[in-house]
This record gives structure tokens, C-alpha cells and sequence, in this order.
């Protein structure tokens, strides 16, 4: 791996989790355009790659200082992590059988509307 490439790896990945810690968001919003944009992957790879990052035990500083302050919901987070496990097999079996440009369209319109949505019709 080349220097550059490690130093926006890094870079990518400060980014997404203070942004995870601030208002927690990170994997699809800011790593997925940032390795397509920045590195030249493609879709399909700057996928997985963030996928294989949620693996891994990545928030579990941020997690336990959201706890702490009582601002988890517990039961919640453990009926959305089931159904995202599930959601997320049937969706890869999908997105892996999409063109890259169905896929980065598709990709383009949810972070459209959710800036629209943030932008225009949040109190």
C-alpha cells in the first residue's frame, strides 16, 4: 500500500468516526463516496470494504460513552441490529447482481433525499 494511499485511508477514517461519534453517521454517508471518490474503488468495493469495517467492534468507545450517559435504548438497538443482519444478507445478494451504475444512481438518490429531508423538513 502506498504512503498516500494509507495517509487517505487514515484520513477517510478519522473522518467517519468522529462523524459517528458527533451524530452517528459514518459508514455509508462519508466512507462508501470517500473510497469510490478519493480511492477509485468501485461500488461494489467500497461496499464491502465498509461492511468489513461494521465487523469489527469500530464504535465501541463511542457506544459505551452514549451508555454511560443513558442515551441508549437498549432493547432497540438489539431489534435493528437482528433485522440489519437480515437486511443486509438479502441486500448484498442484490446490490452484488446490479450494474455499478444502477448502483451508484441508487446510492446517489437515498443521499439526495436524505439531505433534502435534513435540509428542508426537520423542525
Amino acid at each position: 500500500m502506498q504512503i498516500h494511499t494509507l495517509i487517505l485511508l487514515i484520513l477517510v477514517g478519522l473522518a467517519a468516526g468522529t462523524l459517528s461519534g458527533l451524530v452517528g453517521v459514518g459508514g455509508g454517508i462519508i466512507i462508501v463516496p470517500s473510497l469510490v471518490l478519493l480511492l477509485g474503488y468501485t461500488q461494489k468495493q467500497a461496499q464491502g470494504t465498509t461492511l468489513a469495517i461494521l465487523l469489527l467492534p469500530i464504535g465501541i468507545f463511542a457506544v459505551f460513552e452514549y451508555y454511560k450517559q443513558g442515551q441508549i435504548k437498549v432493547n432497540a438497538a438489539i431489534v435493528v441490529s437482528i433485522a440489519f443482519l437480515v437486511g443486509s444478507y438479502f441486500g448484498s445478494k442484490v446490490a452484488l447482481n446490479l450494474e455499478e451504475s444502477v448502483l451508484k444512481r441508487i446510492f446517489g438518490v437515498f443521499l439526495l433525499a436524505l439531505a433534502v429531508k435534513y435540509l428542508f423538513f426537520t423542525k
